[in-house]
């Protein structure tokens, strides 16, 4: 596996893979990787694509009242975590590389970027869309690989590669769990034993929804209501939001007659969880 954080270096390796004839995917993370990565990155390999795993902690993304300071990075761990997955480089920049001067270039993608995360993190889908974008420019790759965890963000990135016209095939791969069905996420680090425990009710009210909806209710606003009272009942976490959207642009849902994303986001102490289930009504015969 090679390893670099210039730019230019890494756009030499790839010019060389090109020029081989080389289907060139692209991996994007933050770093302090899981087995959620890992997917990612073996799905990737499935492609028979030479693969560029980019670790990057984007400042764009972070709010001023929020985590990058805490947020986990351990670049030698990641490097020994990947070592046998496929990598075939790694991209590890600094901010110096990724932002050389104050960037005043950004890429935004309206209505999408408004709801669930985006409507209490202003800003945040701004400065994913940004990196992500120089990202794209910087490998040119063919493929690029997004886990599904993040629903809102893989639908944000699949807009902005059809309205921009970038010649890229977003690949979306499914929730990695724990055996009690928590998301892996980098920030589970951070969650105290207990609430580690309590954090389970997250994916289990995930699961009560799906019930429901195959046992006839058709309300948005009853299935959430639902799965409030679960998870409230279940921990002391601070709920952000649970919500019925359609699974294809985030528009509002009253009545569930057509795939939808229920999402939510809730709080554990300063620790923000994410996670969500896209369902699909199944019509009566």
């Amino acid at each position: 596996m090679k390893r670099t954080s210039l730019i230019p270096e890494l756009r030499q390796i790839i010019a060389q893979e090109k020029q081989r004839g080389r289907v060139i995917a692209l991996v994007p993370t933050m770093g302090y990787l899981h087995r959620g990565h890992l997917a990612l990155i073996e799905q990737a390999k499935q492609t028979c694509a030479y693969v560029v795993l980019s670790i990057f902690v984007n400042p764009l993304q972070f709010g001023p009242k929020e985590d990058l300071s805490r947020y986990p990075r351990d670049l030698e761990r990641d490097v020994n975590l990947i070592k046998h997955a496929g990598v075939d480089v790694l991209f590890h920049p600094t901010e110096q590389d990724m932002y050389p001067h104050p960037i005043v270039t950004y890429v935004e993608v309206s209505q999408l970027d408004a709801v669930l995360c985006g409507a209490t993190r202003p800003g945040h889908f701004r400065g994913v869309a940004t990196v992500v974008c120089k990202l794209f420019h910087i490998v040119q790759p063919d493929l690029a690989f997004f886990g599904q965890k993040d629903y809102q963000q893989y639908l944000i990135i699949q807009r902005m590669v059809s309205d921009l016209s970038l010649p890229i095939e977003v690949c979306p791969v499914p929730i990695v769990r724990e055996e009690d069905g928590l998301a892996l996420s980098s920030r589970n680090v951070f969650l105290t034993s207990e609430q580690r425990q309590e954090a389970k009710v997250l994916s289990q009210s995930l699961i009560e929804a799906e019930e429901c909806l195959l046992a006839g209710e058709r309300s948005a606003r009853e299935l959430e209501k639902q799965l409030r009272e679960k998870i409230s009942r279940n921990c002391h976490g601070v709920i952000d939001y649970v919500e019925v959207r359609d699974a294809g642009d985030l528009s509002e849902v009253t009545i569930i007659e057509r795939p939808v994303l229920i999402a939510l986001a809730v709080k554990f102490g300063s620790t923000r969880l994410i996670d969500n289930k896209v369902l699909e009504v199944i019509p009566h015969v």
